[in-house]
């Protein structure tokens, strides 16, 4: 049974997979953890561990476009891995154009690490902002 609130997103790499959390009531959306992947390949056990601990409603994968809004390599993996969390998961999982979620992540990250929030060990968790970027995007586009 789904948690009707919860939405996971993910910004999803060859190495690591940025995954966020979010809630559909209040639209918020943070940060959760950055876990490894082999050529795009989750640990699926970690990610199995995820969906079961939040139980969300639906999912969201970010979509890598080229600057002019095109396909690209990163696209069809992007793609191929919401089409497997459909299958796997059997939730709602909706694709969500992440043109400059990375940088905007970095960006916050410096951010924080000026302030003294962060810490360059903490590096690994940009993905994860990422992933909260998306998140927040899809709600900006869905309200």
């Amino acid at each position: 049974m789904s948690n009707l609130s919860n939405v996971l997103s993910f910004d999803h790499g060859t190495r690591y997979i940025g995954i966020a959390i979010g809630n559909l009531l209040i639209h918020s959306a943070r940060p959760l953890k950055a876990i490894s992947a082999h050529q795009g390949v989750p640990n699926w056990t970690e990610l199995d561990d995820l969906v079961n601990t939040w139980e969300p409603a639906s999912m969201i994968v970010g979509l890598p476009l080229n600057l002019e809004g095109g396909e690209q390599s990163a696209s069809r993996r992007s793609r191929r891995f919401a089409e497997q969390l459909v299958k796997r998961y059997h939730r709602d999982v909706h694709l969500v154009d992440e043109r400059h979620s990375s940088q905007e992540a970095a960006r916050n990250f410096a951010a924080q690490r000026a302030l003294g929030l962060r810490r360059r060990h903490h590096a690994d968790d940009i993905d994860a902002f990422a992933a909260a970027i998306i998140l927040e995007t899809w709600f900006s586009e869905t309200s």
